[in-house]
């Protein structure tokens, strides 16, 4: 997919790609956080993003345009997408997930798991990664304060991808 926008678009599309398993630990708190009991069926069936990828493009449109062709395909199927672009998290998160049942081959029979997508810039990779780093495990007063700082922060990474995309926009009609 990746190559064909590229080439479709004459430039890269997405510039790093990565991908992860939940581990077991987590699977186990995320389980007991929605108040199930610890087992592959529930994990398989609640949990949707065991399997987890992340893309990161170059400009939101590259985001959009990505959906548009997953959309498109009939390998996998959407389940759901969650637009924390057009609608960021209170903390200022931004990010496109899309949650997708992927088929996965074992030795006799094809099993449909749930898989999620994220999409987003490396500016909004930057303000997430940050994010986690700075408030993980984190809590009491002073960090409504600087909340605040790091939502004005996601704010200023919301105004530099929109001008990078204008840049390439006024680049292209040249």
């Amino acid at each position: 997919m990746n190559m064909e926008l590229s080439l479709e678009m004459g430039r890269n599309i997405i510039q790093t790609k990565s991908g992860r398993l939940k581990s077991y630990k987590s699977t186990c708190k995320k389980l007991e956080k929605k108040g199930l009991k610890r087992n592959v069926q529930a994990a398989l069936k609640k949990i949707h993003d065991l399997i987890g990828v992340r893309a990161i493009c170059y400009y939101v449109d590259d985001i959009y345009r990505i959906e548009k062709k997953l959309k498109e395909q009939s390998d996998f199927r959407i389940v759901k997408v969650k637009d924390y672009i057009q609608n960021p998290k209170i903390s200022g998160y931004q990010s496109l997930h899309v949650i997708l049942k992927v088929p996965i081959v074992f030795q006799k029979e094809i099993q449909w798991m749930d898989a999620e997508l994220q999409l987003r810039t490396a500016a909004m990779d930057f303000w997430a990664n940050l994010d986690h780093q700075l408030r993980y495990k984190k809590e009491g007063e002073e960090l409504q304060s600087i909340d605040e700082e790091l939502k004005e922060c996601a704010q200023m990474i919301q105004k530099l991808d929109t001008k990078m995309l204008h840049i390439r926009k006024k680049i292209e009609r040249i």
